[in-house]
């Protein structure tokens, strides 16, 4: 797996007859910047590209994080609020795992080298190359199921 740069997202995007538009290059940006398990909706990064003075619609927005997904710059994420959230798709050693809940949305995020290498292995012996390798588990956390308890 890369860890993308401006120069490597660039090749990358001309090797598939694409350009690196400015829209890409902020984009990939923002994703770069962003603290170790924070996740951005399509929603939520047109806001804070808003609030630093880049006007990029909420469409190429859409069309931009479609694209660096199946490219595996982003990974897509479902973390149970109805909408997509994405991050940077890193490599190994920071790759990660998510365990949500279903009742409030806490998503604690945890490392688990046994799920990546089973992917891996199975990508490899189907003759696939592997993106991405992701668990997402859902559940109820110790405050919502106290919350569910009868008194």
């Amino acid at each position: 797996m890369t860890v993308y740069t401006t120069g490597s997202l660039k090749a990358e995007l001309n090797d598939r007859g694409w350009r690196l538009t400015p829209q890409r290059e902020v984009i990939l940006h923002i994703f770069q910047e962003l603290p170790q398990g924070e996740h951005l909706s399509a929603e939520d990064l047109y806001h804070r590209l808003e609030t630093d003075g880049e006007g990029i619609s909420l469409s190429t927005i859409y069309r931009t994080l479609k694209l660096m997904s199946r490219m595996g710059i982003l990974r897509e994420l479902e973390l149970g609020e109805g909408h997509k959230h994405y991050e940077l798709n890193q490599p190994y050693p920071h790759h990660h795992h998510h365990l949500i809940c279903v009742r409030c949305n806490t998503t604690i995020e945890f490392k688990n080298e046994s799920i990546l290498k089973i992917g891996a292995k199975t990508a490899q012996k189907e003759g696939y190359h592997l993106l991405d390798c992701q668990l997402t588990i859902h559940a109820v956390c110790p405050k919502c199921q106290r919350a569910l308890m009868p008194i």
